[in-house]
């Protein structure tokens, strides 16, 4: 798989910001549901020109959402939170977030 399909989106929501605010370095993204840790890390490091030093990721479970009388499903995703190494920075576009 290419960098650019591993790496759907970045997940800009208060955890993540929170994450990233407290000095942990940590970027959380949206991932293809494939995609192991080793893919993301190369992904990442390809992508944004950092160094990685840590992945973790997790299968999120879609939730039922009902339109009228119909039940029916989000699909199932898969979360990436991404440390990078001491002294690096974060991609720009997240910094302005």
């Amino acid at each position: 798989m290419k960098a650019n399909q591993i790496i759907r989106r970045p997940l800009v929501t208060e955890k993540s910001t929170l994450l990233r605010e407290e000095g942990t370095n940590v970027i959380a993204f949206e991932v293809d549901p494939k995609a192991n840790k080793i893919e993301v890390k190369n992904a990442v490091e390809a992508l944004f020109k950092v160094k990685v030093a840590e992945v973790r990721v997790f299968n999120v479970r879609g939730k039922v959402k009902r339109m009228g009388r119909y039940a029916g499903k989000r699909r199932d995703w898969r979360k990436a939170y991404v440390r990078l190494k001491e002294g690096e920075k974060a991609p720009d576009f997240i910094e302005g977030v």
